[in-house]
């Protein structure tokens, strides 16, 4: 009995790549390994060659790749796309942006203390106030009741005038007459 094993081959799709920023070539490498990128096929097999996944690297009448001084070998890919950031990027704005935010920041730290500060001194003259209106309105009701207390001291006294000496009133009414109003 034989048995019959299936693999699964992936076919290769194209794969849209990015365009790079445009720079002057003798500054960044475009590539590193001058030649040709390596062929696609749907055959697993080929006579002379070796497959991965679709990919097939052949060794027959292709390119090999070129490792003589003229490939960037020293170069380090991290240090260059650094400097490629660091020249496309200029932080002084946002420098200028975060020190201007934070001068803001303090003035606007520095009023709102000014502005509890003062809501303070208004709230204890607040008090101040209510207390010198409150005795304002005891001391006005002591004088209310002290003059209620003197005018009936005066009508009773008047009233007790008039009737002990009459003809006395009457003529001390005539001579000094105080207008009613």
């Amino acid at each position: 009995m034989a048995t019959q094993r299936h693999y699964y081959q992936p076919t290769a799709h194209p794969m849209n790549m990015p365009s790079k920023a445009p720079a002057p070539a003798s500054m960044y490498p475009i590539s590193r390994v001058p030649g040709s990128p390596p062929d696609y096929s749907d055959a697993s097999t080929t006579a002379g060659s070796r497959s991965s996944g679709g990919l097939t690297f052949s060794s027959v009448g292709g390119a090999d790749y070129d490792t003589s001084s003229t490939s960037y070998a020293g170069v380090d890919v991290v240090d260059v796309l650094s400097d490629r950031i660091q020249h496309a990027f200029d932080p002084t704005p946002l420098d200028r942006g975060v020190a201007k935010q934070a001068q803001s920041s303090g003035h606007l730290n520095a009023k709102q203390r000014e502005l509890l500060e003062l809501q303070a001194l208004a709230q204890r003259r607040l008090k101040g106030v209510r207390a010198n209106f409150a005795e304002g309105v005891k001391t006005a009701r002591e004088t209310k009741r002290d003059l209620e207390w003197t005018q009936k001291r005066v009508s009773t006294l008047k009233s007790k005038a008039e009737k002990a000496h009459p003809d006395e009133y009457r003529r001390a009414a005539k001579k000094y007459t105080l207008d009613q109003y």
